[in-house]
């Protein structure tokens, strides 16, 4: 497509998106009277209004009801995360056993390490990426310690080569080949945080595997952005926010992937409680831990069914639209906001550099950009005139177009409004 930078030319593939109906469907903050032009999706996405009837739902339960809520509420607290299984393995390419939620996604993480991180004398050592988000180093180190383990040892990082700003393929191949019979997880972004940068998923769960590792990924940017198929790939295991790209709220509820292959699998090791304990028997109290054979095998505690009703609001708007339509406008979006990045580049005579891989399907939704020569009075401008952004050292700003909630029509009036920013600070 030939794209302008031009208001009209957005107008009219706003008016042929079939998601611009679901821009309604959301609550937008307002700087100086005005709806803002939102770009952090990938850190906090933004209130779905159908989001107040599902949390008002469970609170008229819990006064009309109490305790007998869990029975007898028309949405029975006690099985009330099963309603995710369907639309939600959709979602992330699963079967619905093989997906629960629980907890927050560094908790499930570390939940899902206790299973898949059993270290040996010889087979001993963790991959994954240089400048993974900083939960995710935190967490493997604690748990590389906690195994007795030096994480100057254990943690092998795959680097980006000198000069370039992504991680090459054919680099975690190799790595992985290099360890070798010391490898034992991978685990890595499945998006990275920083520059956007999609992983080959498949490719890298296959040559971890054929290296007799378990294979993990975080999909904390993935999930709600990304083609996922983690059933067909084989995957381990995997766990993901679901606050960003899934609008459920802040620090709300993980999902997490188990393959069915571990289902059964008695003798692998995690964490228990009651939660994950048979649901025919669980109100039995009885003694002996016996895990429900799918994903829900690895529930700990009772489920905190307020914080899940934001999330199945968004989970079933999902299920409404589908992936494929929503990947579909993201790439398309996407490229209409890094052609308006270079079209203002040119015209004020500036110095931006896109670091997210160009190739559609090695990013999602995101663009990072280093605003070469400007600072952060930039960044405070654009907030100032209701671009909501976000911006990391040295001057990075990461920028998100969702694709449900964001239009065309916002990718322009944002150059415009970069393009006076730049010319205010000359």
């Amino acid at each position: 497509m030939e794209f302008q930078n031009t208001r009209e030319f957005a107008r009219q593939l706003d008016a042929n998106d079939k998601l611009a109906k679901y821009r309604d469907e959301f609550i937008f903050p307002h700087v100086n009277g005005k709806q803002v032009i939102y770009f952090t999706g990938n850190s906090l996405g933004l209130q779905p209004k159908r989001t107040k009837a599902y949390v008002d739902e469970v609170m008229n339960d819990w006064g009309k009801l109490a305790v007998e809520g869990h029975f007898y509420a028309d949405k029975p607290w006690w099985d009330y995360h099963e309603r995710f299984a369907a639309p939600l393995s959709k979602v992330v390419g699963a079967l619905p056993s093989e997906v629960t939620v629980m907890n927050t996604l560094t908790v499930n993480l570390h939940l899902m390490m206790v299973t898949f991180y059993q270290p040996t004398q010889k087979r001993f050592k963790i991959i994954c990426e240089e400048k993974a988000f900083p939960s995710d180093q935190y967490m493997i180190k604690s748990q590389v310690k906690f195994h007795g383990y030096d994480p100057e040892d254990a943690i092998v990082e795959i680097k980006r080569r000198p000069g370039e700003h992504n991680i090459r393929h054919e680099d975690v191949i190799n790595t992985i080949n290099e360890v070798g019979d010391e490898l034992a997880l991978v685990l890595m972004g499945g998006v990275n945080y920083y520059t956007g940068q999609v992983f080959d998923m498949k490719a890298i769960t296959k040559a971890g595997q054929d290296a007799g590792a378990y294979v993990g990924w975080d999909l904390a940017h993935g999930a709600g952005n990304i083609h996922l198929e983690l059933h067909e790939w084989d995957v381990d295991f995997a766990a993901w926010c679901s606050y960003k790209y899934m609008n459920s709220g802040p620090g709300n509820a993980s999902g997490a992937f188990v393959h069915e292959r571990h289902h059964n699998d008695m003798d692998l090791p995690r964490f228990a409680g009651w939660w994950g304990h048979n649901k025919e028997r669980r109100f039995l109290m009885e003694p002996q831990f016996d895990p429900i054979r799918g994903a829900n095998g690895w529930q700990v505690s009772c489920l905190p069914v307020l914080s899940l009703a934001p999330y199945l609001a968004s989970v079933e708007m999902f299920d409404e639209v589908g992936m494929p339509a929503i990947i579909q406008k993201r790439d398309l979006i996407t490229s209409y906001l890094e052609y308006v990045l270079h079209e203002i580049d040119k015209e004020v005579n500036g110095n931006f550099e896109v670091i997210t891989p160009s190739e559609p399907k090695e990013r999602a939704s995101q663009i990072s950009v280093y605003l070469h020569g400007e600072g952060r009075s930039l960044f405070d401008y654009l907030m100032e005139n209701g671009v909501i952004t976000d911006w990391r050292e040295p001057n990075v700003i990461r920028l998100a177009p969702v694709p449900l909630y964001c239009s065309f029509e916002d990718m322009y009036e944002f150059g415009q409004i970069l393009k006076a920013g730049i010319q205010s600070h000359k």
